[in-house]
């Protein structure tokens, strides 16, 4: 068979597996191309060659597995993020990149780091940033210590929930705090599509408070002790989510709260400024 017989095979695949959340245009076509990619490379893409029938075994072995619902990512076992391995929350990235970039020593903090992938892209384009990423996942924690050791960049990784890990000597330091929380509803996780449920641990889905918003509320109320005046708290939340948490987030006290969305316009970037309250908040 071509490449192009092939990625049409398992597009018809793609499209019919119920485990699959069919949310972006062209999703199949692009996740097929890129299964492709893994085991010949992109120079296909050139032509329409004949794929050798053993690469053609292992590719429907792949595509079997996506149909599963197994993320693409966890197949491949890596994805460009920034440059580095990864690729949710790039705009989140890209908006504290953005802000720390005017500072002369800046200082980020990025709460529920998963793997790093904020953490690690702000330490890759920011020099000289002092850059800390928590996680309550010890699994996750060693993995973003090894991703930090493998890209040889400067991330301190801290086992801890939320602020609890970070040193005292940062508290009224922090230029920028990122936050990618869980916030699906304690009921609503039966909802989810089954390539998330499946995949992706319930921590990093759900706090367990009935509508989501336990732990954003507690990391704009925290978050008063370590951000700087004028410092930014950036939250990535669902669509559906942001006007919750533009209120959440006014109530605490923050001002120039924005809903910003990157390309994809799937998630939303809550934008939040620390005002001069700091300091009454510490007393």
């Amino acid at each position: 068979m071509t490449a192009q017989e092939l990625i049409d095979r398992a597009v018809e695949i793609l499209e019919a597996a119920p485990a699959i959340d069919h949310w972006q245009k062209d999703r199949e076509r692009i996740e097929a191309e890129e299964l492709l990619d893994i085991l010949i490379g992109t120079d296909w893409r050139a032509g329409d060659e004949i794929i050798d029938p053993s690469v053609g075994r292992r590719f429907r072995r792949l595509v079997a597995r996506r149909a599963t619902g197994e993320p693409v990512p966890y197949i491949r076992g890596t994805v460009e993020f920034r440059g580095l391995p990864r690729e949710s929350s790039e705009f989140l990235a890209e908006q504290a990149v953005r802000r720390l970039r005017r500072r002369r020593t800046p200082v980020a903090v990025d709460l529920a780091t998963g793997s790093g992938p904020v953490a690690l892209s702000i330490a890759n384009e920011v020099k000289g940033a002092e850059v800390y990423g928590t996680d309550l996942s010890k699994e996750a924690i060693g993995l973003a210590r090894r991703n930090a050791r493998k890209l040889g960049l400067d991330v301190r990784f801290l086992l801890g929930d939320l602020f609890g890990a970070l040193p005292r000597r940062i508290a009224g330091r922090v230029d920028v705090l990122t936050f990618h929380p869980p916030y699906v509803g304690r009921r609503e996780l039966r909802d989810l599509p089954e390539e998330v449920l499946k995949f992706e641990p319930v921590m990093s889905l759900t706090d367990h408070s009935p509508k989501g918003m336990g732990l954003i509320e507690r990391g704009a109320s925290e978050s008063w002790d370590w951000l700087r005046p004028g410092g930014w708290l950036l939250v990535e939340v669902s669509s559906d989510r942001s006007r919750s948490v533009a209120t959440i987030l006014r109530r605490a006290g923050y001002s120039s709260v924005r809903s910003t969305k990157g390309d994809l316009g799937v998630t939303r970037v809550l934008t939040a400024r620390a005002g001069p309250r700091i300091a009454s908040r510490r007393t």
